[in-house]
């Protein structure tokens, strides 16, 4: 007979153990009550205390293993939740989601300040665009005979419609076109300052100067007595001196009917119903 399962020391056992004395307990169970059973038949005639103190000893029986059987349940449970929940407490796991963390941060961080840097640049170079095109009037402001009998002079002008900082442009010679026939045909020019590209500081108005020779063969003659002739202004357009990625181009073409030199103004009057001297150049709109 093993002693009574309130006496047993429980604490100290490991699981296995635990599992071995729960199965000598059952083994001890099931011989007791095959032990109570033959009593039963045997003593059928003796006084009833007798089949009261068997069936105490089974109730304690029954009682203590299933007292067993709870606990064992419970303590299988919280084993198992303790485990489930074990990687919680890892200082490693802890430090990947801070840094995982960290990263969703830091990157949202990045994307935002890009963000804001191409929105600055997008708003910086529409203000220069602005600037560029409808802050600036070119013009063309004179074109006269030259002493030779045979070339031109044109002077083109920007102005700065909107005040505010200086523009820089950086200009190049003008160039110029005569048509022959369904054809534009450059013709010679050159700056009379003898330069070539150059920058400016505009703060107000500027002018330039071209000198060109228009001497294409069979030139048309679109109103009577005067050649088309275009001019062809390219300049590079900044509000800094030495700019990066700054910069607008901009492209200005200005067309003309000019009268060449030595030509018959009587025939000219005649031929366009005019009176008085026939200008020597008329300004075209833009196409």
């Amino acid at each position: 007979m093993t002693a009574e399962p309130d006496d047993l020391p429980l604490d100290g056992l490991s699981e296995t153990e635990k599992d071995k004395l729960i199965a000598r307990l059952w083994r001890d169970l099931q011989a007791e009550r095959a032990h109570s059973t033959e009593l039963a038949s045997r003593l059928a005639a003796s006084p009833r205390h007798l089949d009261r103190n068997t069936e105490t000893l089974t109730a304690r029986l029954s009682a203590a293993l299933s007292g067993r059987d709870k606990a064992s349940d419970n303590g299988g449970m919280r084993s198992g939740l303790a485990r489930s929940f074990a990687f919680l407490q890892s200082k490693t796991l802890l430090f990947a989601l801070l840094a995982l963390g960290a990263g969703f941060v830091l990157d949202a961080a990045v994307g935002q300040y890009q963000t804001n840097r191409l929105d600055q640049r997008r708003f910086a170079q529409l203000q220069l665009q602005h600037a560029a095109f409808e802050g600036l009037f070119v013009e063309v402001e004179t074109v006269a005979y030259e002493p030779d009998g045979k070339s031109f002079r044109v002077k083109m002008k920007f102005t700065r419609i909107e005040k505010g900082l200086p523009l820089f442009v950086m200009l190049s010679p003008i160039r110029v076109f005569e048509q022959a026939g369904l054809d534009w045909k450059e013709v010679p020019s050159r700056d009379p300052q003898g330069g070539s590209a150059r920058v400016v500081e505009l703060t107000d108005t500027y002018s330039y100067e071209c000198v060109f020779e228009p001497n294409a063969e069979g030139w048309t003659e679109l109103i009577p007595g005067y050649m088309h002739v275009r001019f062809e202004s390219a300049s590079l357009v900044s509000e800094r001196s030495e700019p990066d990625d700054d910069i607008i181009e901009r492209t200005d073409r200005y067309y003309v009917y000019l009268k060449p030199q030595g030509a018959d103004d009587d025939s000219i009057r005649r031929r366009m119903n005019l009176a008085g001297d026939p200008p020597i150049y008329m300004p075209m709109p833009p196409h």
